[in-house]
């Protein structure tokens, strides 16, 4: 005979295999500070690469002006602001990163736990 709770909570464990616990699954494989820092070192190169090209980016867009002041500007002046606005940005960025991915570690560990303890109920089940 078949029991319809058993049929219901196999049906969500499936359906939690076939959509969250694959990518849970890869998330538990570390520990919860290897796969922030793994994710904080891939946003910083990211983070990095972004604001050169958006520096170049920048000047080139006012190619004409940059070319005109070149010799009249304070180059350290010029560096300084880069450098200030480069750790604002990259600070910012990081702990978005930091936040979003503790958020995403911690919620795949809560939703496996609760997996687990579905499979332990339909172990029960079936040997009662």
């Amino acid at each position: 005979m078949i029991n319809e709770e058993r049929v219901i909570l196999m049906t969500k464990l499936a359906s939690y295999e076939a959509n969250e616990g694959k990518r849970a699954s890869k998330i538990s494989r570390y520990f919860r500070g290897d796969y922030v820092s793994v994710h904080l070192l891939k946003g910083w190169i990211s983070i990095t690469m972004v604001y050169v090209l958006l520096v170049a980016l920048r000047i080139l867009y006012d190619f004409d002006t940059f070319m005109e002041n070149l010799y009249k500007m304070d180059y350290l002046a010029f560096a300084k602001g880069i450098i200030i606005w480069y750790i604002i940005s990259a600070v910012v960025y990081l702990v978005a990163v930091y936040i979003a991915y503790t958020y995403r570690y911690m919620k795949a560990r809560k939703g496996l736990k609760r997996y687990s303890q579905n499979l332990k109920k339909l172990g029960s089940m079936y040997n009662r």
